[in-house]
């Protein structure tokens, strides 16, 4: 794994030496770029919930964001996490929490939420739930979703307008809130 373009393009990403992290391959996140980067934007501030590897959160720091908090509950993620993001001068915070208590506890909004759980555990509509509710979107943000093809994400809330795409077996999503939710 490697940083695919921008600040630190090309600096080596470690990967777990087994399979618990399913890391985000560099075919689908030079896809899910290129998508943020012409359609969308990758903004300043941006929350990568179930990290893994960190590598998400990192592309985009490469790419112009200038903040990126980190969250997995494994402790072997977030080690790996760590040791990614030597090197890595822009402002970065790393916990070792569920995605449930960390939603519950942060306290700024992102301009980009990357979410790339277990595909087993189907969390992806619950975190987008939570987000709403604690309002974790800023205006104009992106919530990016890796997922399974077989979880079309049918139980998320209306108010978001939803972009899918395919890469193989896996759906990449991209959500954005209509314009009446900013209002």
């Amino acid at each position: 794994m490697r940083v695919i373009a921008g600040k630190y393009r090309g600096k080596r990403l470690f990967s777990p030496q087994d399979n618990a992290v399913r890391p985000t391959t560099d075919r689908i996140k030079e896809t899910v770029f290129n998508i943020l980067c012409n359609r969308y934007r990758v903004g300043e501030s941006v929350l990568d919930l179930f990290c893994g590897s960190g590598a998400l959160g990192i592309e985009a720091l490469s790419r112009g964001a200038t903040r990126a908090v980190f969250v997995d509950k494994s402790p072997q993620s977030v080690r790996l996490t760590r040791e990614n993001l030597k090197g890595i001068q822009e402002s970065h915070a790393v916990f070792n929490t569920d995605y449930k208590i960390a939603l519950q506890k942060l306290t700024e909004t992102f301009d980009l939420i990357l979410i790339d759980p277990p595909y087993r555990d189907g969390l992806e509509e619950d975190a987008v739930r939570l987000i709403q509710e604690r309002n974790l979107l800023r205006k104009g943000g992106v919530i990016f979703i890796e997922h399974s093809r077989r979880n079309n994400l049918i139980n998320l809330p209306e108010s978001y307008i939803i972009d899918t795409r395919r890469c193989g077996n896996t759906d990449i999503s991209f959500l954005t809130l209509r314009e009446e939710e900013h209002e």
